[in-house]
């Protein structure tokens, strides 16, 4: 198998970016997003007000870009206030003793201080930054009226830049389409599809290099991320409705059990601790060629991988309208699952010379892995039935793709 190099891992990541609602995506929106609010802050700080520090509004309306419309305004505010304190701090030991190093030590002294204030919450460092470049602005004025003036065009350069940054994440691709509860889980489902089906490819082709298990394992490093967003996800999933122009739509009415979305996220944070484990062990140990036994092991490994991206997949499509056909679904890609399991643990374990309790060889581990997925998935069975409200009929489990 040839070694994956940048070129081949950029058109994977724009092919996950076009085909899927994941990470990938969510980045792409972010970054266009950002630029737009940046392009246009730029415009009217620089263009239409002709202002002597433009640069102000672009970073306000970046900084302040969030998950949530809710979040932004809530960000938004804490930043005015951040930065129209750390201005006004200037503005008055400036005007009271002059742009000196007292005056300065003052400002640095309250400025840091009232940064500490938790209502600030992680805006409050920018007290300090604000009135350091106030300070600056302060200073290199011809007279103390035209430094108090620009001083004021800062604290308006923030307030365009907030208002640009709130107005865009909240007509532009709201976040709720892709950040409420349910799609924070399809992120982390599909990424995780991905990663497993990648992975599974490989095994059952018998082999992998360095560099391919070393891209697998940063993968499975950006998932805890991911996972963090899905939580954040459910937290703010109601937030979420509050500024948003589609509030009154009777999907985003507050129908889903947050509940149950909750105990899915901490399912699926605990795969991808997981997951993390497995591609550990994948790169730490490459000799796939080893023997016979070891080879099949892989070979079944990737069976059983390929049992779990379908798995994975049906959590990046998880939908609150058809949730009793999608846990049908769900149980028979586990009862697949648990046989493709079954068949690796009886290699494993009947006439190999597997060494199972060498803890330098990756074989016991990846075993251990495969029974907590899978223990990982009845529990989320188990919660998806308790929303829907009564057990899914057993299906007939699906062939897991070849």
């Amino acid at each position: 198998m040839a070694s994956q190099g940048p070129a081949a891992r950029a058109s994977q990541w724009l092919r996950r970016a076009r085909h899927a609602n994941g990470q990938e995506r969510h980045t792409l929106t972010l970054i266009a997003k950002c630029t737009l609010v940046a392009s246009i802050s730029w415009v009217i700080a620089h263009v239409v007000m002709r202002a002597q520090m433009p640069a102000f509004a672009p970073f306000s309306a970046v900084l302040i870009m969030q998950i949530t419309a809710y979040k932004s305004v809530l960000q938004a505010l804490r930043y005015v206030v951040a930065v129209t304190v750390g201005v006004s701090l200037q503005g008055f030991f400036g005007a009271v003793a002059g742009p000196n190093l007292v005056s300065f030590v003052l400002v640095a002294l309250v400025a840091v201080t009232i940064g500490r204030w938790g209502r600030l919450g992680e805006q409050g460092p920018q007290v300090a930054t604000a009135a350091f470049f106030a300070f600056s602005t302060y200073a290199a004025a011809a007279s103390q009226s035209q430094g108090l003036k620009e001083l004021g065009q800062i604290v308006l350069l923030v307030l365009i830049g907030c208002g640009v940054g709130v107005v865009v994440n909240v007509l532009v691709l709201p976040p709720m389409r892709y950040r409420s509860a349910e799609h924070g889980i399809h992120a982390l489902g599909r990424s995780l599809s991905d990663l497993a089906s990648d992975i599974c490819a490989a095994l059952r082709e018998g082999e992998w290099d360095k560099e391919r298990t070393e891209h697998w394992r940063r993968r499975a490093k950006q998932l805890g991320p991911m996972a963090a967003q899905a939580q954040a996800s459910v937290r703010t999933a109601w937030e979420s409705t509050f500024y948003h122009p589609r509030r009154l739509l009777r999907r985003h009415r507050g129908s889903t059990s947050f509940t149950a979305y909750q105990q899915l996220a901490d399912a699926l944070e605990r795969v991808t601790h997981q997951m993390a484990s497995m591609t550990r062990s994948f790169d730490q140990w490459h000799e796939a060629g080893e023997n016979r036994d070891h080879r099949e092991f892989m070979e079944r490994y990737g069976d059983f991988l390929a049992c779990f991206a379908d798995i994975a997949g049906i959590f990046g499509r998880l939908d609150e309208d058809r949730l009793t056909g999608q846990l049908r679904e769900l149980r028979a890609a586990d009862e697949e699952a648990r046989g493709a399991r079954d068949r690796l643990a009886d290699a494993a374990e009947n006439g190999s010379s597997l060494p199972l309790s060498d803890p330098s060889r990756p074989f016991g581990i990846l075993l251990a892995e495969a029974v907590r997925l899978l223990d990982e998935v009845e529990h989320t069975c188990q919660v998806m039935e308790q929303a829907v409200g009564t057990p899914a009929p057993r299906a007939e489990a699906a062939k897991c793709p070849a």
